[in-house]
């Protein structure tokens, strides 16, 4: 029959005194019973794991021996146990996060994510570039556990949408274009653009900017000329660059600088917003996630109450 747990914690302790009264003492329990359980390992055994002193005992080599074994036994459950009970409140793991293109380039995004690995090193946080139909499968076929999103979410059951914040758009068009370097940094109206053709990006697997353009020249009185279409936001704004035509993009990508690129602000009639938004699959009981959506939704709501104090006041 092999030793339990039980019987190496008290060995172990025994040995680590050497004297069984001192060891019953740290253990909490009396000396004839802790004395019972070596005789009874001993025998168990059929070796004598102790020497008897005058003043307490000392390991024989077959003791020194299982004291080293289980030490490394007992340090290797308490790690285990720790590592379960961390896990359970969500510091350890893996994080699956797919990021719609736009996203990273508002500083919100990269914010959370450093302040959550920052709070959270023993989590592994994995960043997946995905348009919002492929996130929306990545969910549903659980290869991402939470998506970073642009789109207007349809009511899905499996799906749980957070509503972080809004952000306005502003027009790209060709740096070499007249409204890019007559009244520079000047609000335009978006019907001053009419004339203009439009490109459109990511307008099947990722529809929500070919949607708010769409809306907004509407909006503004026109049906805008749809032009050449490109898969990636890069590529979007390299067509503007070469000249094919302008494009509205979330204000946060003037951070992208791109030679040959302007942006232009829309006065705010004419200025339409995309969300930001945090997706998950709806009944999922991960610590991690949850810890991940709970930061998240704070720090929006923190940035949400700001600007609100902020445009109350005036400031």
């Amino acid at each position: 029959m092999a030793l339990d747990l039980r019987q190496l914690r008290y060995f172990v302790t025994v040995a680590e005194e050497g004297h069984v009264t001192r060891a019953a003492e740290r253990l909490g329990m009396q000396q004839p019973p802790l004395s019972q359980q070596i005789k009874a390992m001993e025998e168990q055994l059929g070796l004598q794991l102790f020497r008897r002193k005058p003043r307490g005992v000392e390991l024989t080599e077959s003791g020194q021996v299982l004291f080293e074994e289980a030490r490394v036994i007992l340090a290797r459950l308490e790690q285990a146990e720790r590592a379960a009970k961390s896990a359970a409140r969500g510091e350890q793991g893996r994080l699956r996060v797919g990021v719609s293109p736009t996203v990273p380039f508002h500083p919100f995004v990269p914010q959370v994510i450093r302040a959550f690995r920052e709070a959270f090193p023993g989590v592994l946080v994995t960043l997946d570039e995905c348009l919002s139909r492929q996130a929306v499968r990545g969910l549903g076929e659980m290869s991402l556990d939470v998506a970073l999103l642009r789109a207007e979410l349809p009511e899905l059951a499996e799906l749980t949408v957070h509503r972080l914040m809004e952000e306005h758009m502003v027009v790209a068009l060709p740096a070499a274009h007249p409204m890019a370097r007559e009244g520079r940094g000047e609000p335009r109206s978006l019907s001053d653009f009419a004339g203009e053709s439009f490109i459109a990006y990511a307008r099947v697997e990722g529809p929500s900017m070919f949607a708010a353009t769409m809306a907004a020249c509407l909006r503004a009185g026109f049906t805008p000329r749809v032009g050449q279409e490109a898969p990636r936001i890069t590529s979007t704004l390299g067509l503007v660059a070469a000249g094919f035509g302008v494009a509205l993009v979330p204000a946060s990508m003037r951070r992208l600088q791109m030679d040959g690129v302007a942006y232009c602000d829309l006065v705010p009639a004419h200025r339409p917003s995309l969300p930001l938004l945090l997706a998950t699959r709806r009944g999922s009981r991960s610590a991690v996630l949850r810890n991940f959506v709970d930061l998240v939704r704070r720090a929006a709501q923190c940035i949400t109450r700001d600007g609100a104090e902020a445009a109350t006041s005036g400031n």
